[in-house]
C-alpha cells in the first residue's frame, strides 16, 4: 500500500458543482473501498491511489478533531449525521462538503460499510460554520479535544440545537422561523431531500 504524504494546504478554493454529488463507501474502519469518478476529479487522486487509503487522507487540517469524533461516533451507533466538512485535494487545495451517510448493515445488524454522498453547501453556510471551526480548533490546540467538545456542547445549548438541527438550521437559513412551525420544519427535510434526493 501507498504511503500518503499530506499535500501542503493552499489557499485556493475548489468550488463544487452543486448539481453533482461525490460519493464514497468505506468498510468500518473508514477504509475507501469505493470512490466515484468526480470524487477523484475533485480530490485530484487517482483511483488507484485512493482506494484502499484511509478516508483521512483528504481531512484538511483546518478541521477540528472533534467534528469527526462525533461523526465516527455517530456512524458506530448506526446512525446518520450531516456534516459539513472541509477537505483536501491532493493538490493543496481544499473544498467544501455537506455530508449524508448511509449505514449499511449485514444480517446480524452490525455495520459493513458506509456510503456518503457530499454535495456543496450553500456558502452562506461556509462562513458561518467556518468561524465556529476556527474557534474549536483553536481550543483543541490549546487545551485539547475533550475541551474543544465542551464548547462545543456549550454552544449547541445555547442555540437550543443538536448538531443536526444546528447545521440543518444553517443550511437552511429561515430566521423567521418560529418554535414548533411544523410548516418550517417540513421546509427544512424537504431541503435535505432536495439536496441529496
Amino acid at each position: 500500500m501507498a504511503v500518503f504524504r499530506k499535500p501542503t494546504p493552499v489557499d485556493e478554493e475548489i468550488l463544487l458543482d452543486p448539481q453533482k454529488t461525490i460519493m464514497s463507501k468505506t468498510n468500518p474502519r473508514g477504509i475507501i473501498e469505493y470512490a466515484n469518478d468526480y470524487f477523484m476529479r475533485i480530490c485530484r487522486y487517482e483511483e488507484q491511489e485512493l482506494i484502499g487509503q484511509p478516508h483521512n487522507v483528504i481531512r484538511h487540517p483546518d478541521m477540528p478533531k472533534v467534528i469527526f469524533k462525533w461523526l465516527w461516533r455517530r456512524l458506530q451507533e448506526k446512525k446518520n449525521i450531516h456534516a459539513i466538512v472541509k477537505n483536501l485535494a491532493k493538490d493543496g487545495r481544499y473544498y467544501w462538503v455537506i455530508t449524508d451517510f448511509e449505514v449499511k448493515l449485514d444480517e446480524k445488524g452490525n455495520a459493513v460499510s458506509f456510503f456518503a454522498r457530499r454535495k456543496a453547501p450553500p456558502r452562506t453556510t461556509i462562513a458561518i460554520i467556518k468561524d465556529l471551526y476556527q474557534k474549536l480548533l483553536a481550543i483543541e490546540e490549546a487545551q485539547g479535544v475533550d475541551v474543544s467538545e465542551k464548547y462545543l456542547i456549550g454552544f449547541l445549548e445555547e442555540q437550543g440545537m443538536t448538531y443536526d438541527e444546528y447545521i440543518e438550521d444553517i443550511c437552511f437559513m429561515n430566521k423567521e422561523k418560529e418554535d414548533g412551525d411544523e410548516e418550517q420544519v417540513h421546509k427544512k427535510r424537504g431541503f435535505f431531500v432536495r439536496l441529496f434526493g
